[in-house]
């Protein structure tokens, strides 16, 4: 029978490291000490890192990346808006 090398981690190992990582640990002290991937432990910094905005709520970095996502979109149509009114509204002519 073979056996792989991947290891399942739990969402709170995940969540704990990240946060010893955003207190001032960098990746690689974490990897050495806890033997988990630098690559696996990348993915949760991305995938657990939050981010607290003015009014106090705190948004998760997927969150972000959909706001940003949602708000390119809103800055594509607002351009094409911008566009029809220059096309149908009529131009006064000073001559």
């Amino acid at each position: 029978m073979a056996t792989n090398n991947y290891t399942k981690y739990d969402e709170d190992f995940k969540k704990s490291l990240v946060s010893l990582h955003q207190n001032g640990k960098t990746q690689a002290q974490l990897c050495k000490e806890y033997g988990v991937s630098q690559s696996a432990l990348g993915k949760w910094v991305k995938q657990y890192s939050t981010v607290e905005i003015d009014d106090g709520e705190v948004l998760t970095a997927r969150q972000v990346k959909e706001l940003q996502k949602r708000n390119a979109q809103l800055e594509e149509e607002n351009l094409i808006l911008k566009k029809a009114i220059a096309i149908f509204t009529p131009h006064s002519n000073k001559d």
